[in-house]
């Protein structure tokens, strides 16, 4: 039972057996009311919260909390690869609009084609939407880049502004830490300054 759930804690991203042990072994003798609660949450979450049919991210409702808000800006639409994207956007609360989360971004050699991400989805939301920008904001990868371009040649079609969130070097960064990549990136979107 203890190598179980082991095993079960492994499936995490970034924890291997070690931090997986130490987990078992805190909530064996440390914390077994934590560790019931830890149990009945993931059940919970497992049979309760499904995607959007709107925009794929996670949601206990047929529509989340984004897509059901009327405030929200319906003509801007933010492709993003996972709901944790959606997350960090917000926490900006600089983007007032919608998403659709695609839920990875192109790979072939995986397997993982435009009907693994939901891009007929997408086609159809363009298509029968009043949809006037994408904001693309997909990850600076070359997945990534692959993904926003295939998208944006599927976008042109319905003559839809195609924008890219920006890449660069961070706020409070220094060029002297900077891989070349970034600081060519950042070279290749400068902007006039006012």
């Amino acid at each position: 039972m203890i190598e179980s759930l082991n095993k079960a804690f492994c499936i995490l991203p970034g924890v291997g057996s070690k931090t997986a042990n130490r987990f078992v072994y805190h909530l064996l003798e440390r914390d077994r009311d934590g560790g019931m609660k830890l149990a009945k949450a993931l059940i919970d979450a497992m049979e309760n919260v499904k995607h959007c049919q709107s925009c794929r991210a996670l949601s206990e409702k047929e529509l989340c909390n984004i897509c059901s808000n009327t405030v929200r800006d319906s003509s801007q639409l933010c492709i993003v690869e996972t709901p944790t994207d959606i997350h960090a956007i917000e926490q900006s609360g600089a983007y007032k609009g919608k998403y659709f989360v695609l839920s990875g971004y192109l790979s072939p050699i995986d397997g993982i084609g435009a009907s693994e991400l939901g891009l007929n989805e997408l086609e159809e939301k363009l298509k029968d939407s009043t949809i006037n920008e994408i904001i693309l904001a997909t990850n600076a990868t070359v997945e990534g880049e692959v993904t926003a371009h295939y998208i944006s040649n599927m976008a042109r079609q319905f003559n839809i502004q195609i924008t890219r969130i920006a890449h660069g070097i961070p706020i409070g960064g220094e060029l002297e830490y900077a891989d070349i990549n970034t600081i060519a990136h950042a070279l290749s979107g400068r902007k006039k300054y006012d």
